[in-house]
């Protein structure tokens, strides 16, 4: 194969490497946070779905001493985009009266409540590991939603945000600094 000379002698003229240091000093010269507005951003989301680990969540407003308005963070969480789907994934002891009563509240106003029965561990404490399940639905419905919006800060779910987002979905993890993994982090288009 041939090389045409023009093309071939351009890489080792002066001029060649002066042209890239000025588009290296243009580059330089933006400055990040002013490329894409937030409008921008929220703009392209499509249609979202969200991924809420009420455990997580539960121990993120503890911590900040608030209590969660859920009709509210389902708006603030879209923001105007398209919500496939809100699922809300809690471990749940069948006996408190009130817990049922908070969930059933919850399958009335837009979330699809994923529960899974208190395990008791040996030191007494109470778990239900939900991360599974939040993993499998992210890939279950891969290509249905546009955005992903992880409420959580467990970086058991970064391999599998990852793998969505190789699939062509945006990522967005919301969760306290003080409680998220860097590998979740890591993985996002977006962290809140």
């Amino acid at each position: 194969m041939k090389y045409k000379p023009e093309l071939t002698n351009n890489f080792h003229s002066p001029s060649f490497f002066d042209e890239q240091r000025g588009i290296t000093t243009m580059y330089d010269d933006f400055d990040d946070d002013s490329i894409f507005s937030p409008e921008q951003v929220l703009e392209n989301r499509g249609r979202v779905a969200i991924f809420i680990d009420g455990s997580n969540l539960f121990y993120a407003a503890l911590q900040l001493g608030i209590e969660i308005d859920y009709t509210k963070l389902l708006c603030r969480l879209t923001e105007g985009s398209r919500l496939l789907r809100a699922f809300f994934y809690t471990g749940v002891d069948r006996t408190n009266e009130k817990q049922q009563g908070f969930l059933l509240w919850m399958r009335r106003n837009g979330y699809r409540v994923i529960a899974k029965d208190l395990v008791q561990l040996p030191d007494g404490s109470k778990k239900a590991n939900l991360d599974v399940e939040i993993a499998v639905d992210l890939m279950a419905l891969v290509g249905s939603y546009d955005t992903a919006i992880i409420v959580s800060g467990d970086g058991d779910l970064a391999y599998a945000a990852d793998s969505v987002s190789y699939r062509g979905a945006r990522i967005e993890v919301v969760s306290l600094r003080s409680m998220t993994s860097d590998s979740l982090i890591n993985v996002a288009d977006r962290y809140i």
